[in-house]
């Protein structure tokens, strides 16, 4: 397995929505040889998920990890390792949520925005087997954080207030504290 270069805001194909992937072509060694590189290369960032077009990739897929302890989102809880190809989302209900989101591809910067509280996710597992899943709460903004990518749409675009925008370290210092205390209630009442 390989860690591959993750593409950063700015690069035109974060802005290109992904192109499903055809069957065949998901059963191929190459696919699955990408699959576990993205896997890797997610785990040795830290992130919570990771689009192919992440790492300059334009097929229609996504993994999403939460591992127990993560340093990057020790607010979030542990979600099992999912592999997504040609993912849907649908939101359940009317119900959302304000989160505070970063991303791998936008190094060093954070902002609020609003979330679904819960999803209906259809894709297909690595190995072609239909799957349906509903996330609630942090877990189902991941979903959507990463879909959205596949769609070509950065976190950025979707910050309701950009006097919200702040580096890490100025997140670190000013509003991890307010802002986990907020996830924790995020958590209590959507699980993960």
């Amino acid at each position: 397995m390989t860690v591959l270069p993750i593409t950063t805001v700015g690069d035109p194909v974060l802005r290109r929505r992904a192109a499903e992937v055809a069957a065949d072509e998901l059963a191929s060694a190459e696919v699955q040889a990408f699959i576990d590189d993205l896997v890797e290369t997610k785990r040795a960032a830290n992130g919570a998920g990771l689009a192919a077009n992440q790492v300059g990739d334009v097929r229609r897929i996504a993994v999403v990890e939460v591992e127990a302890g993560n340093p990057r989102y020790p607010y979030k809880p542990p979600f099992p390792l999912t592999i997504m190809v040609n993912p849907e989302l649908e939101a359940i209900g009317d119900e959302t949520f304000d989160v505070s989101e970063g991303c791998l591809s936008v190094p060093d910067l954070r902002g609020m925005l609003r979330r679904h509280a819960q999803v209906r996710a259809r894709f297909l597992d690595r190995h072609g087997e239909q799957r349906e899943l509903v996330v609630r709460g942090l877990s189902a903004g991941t979903f959507q954080h990463e879909v959205d990518h596949l769609d070509g749409v950065l976190f950025l675009d979707r910050v309701t207030d950009p006097t919200t925008l702040t580096s890490w370290e100025q997140f670190e210092r000013f509003g991890r504290a307010e802002f986990e205390a907020h996830a924790r209630r995020i958590v209590e009442r959507f699980g993960a």
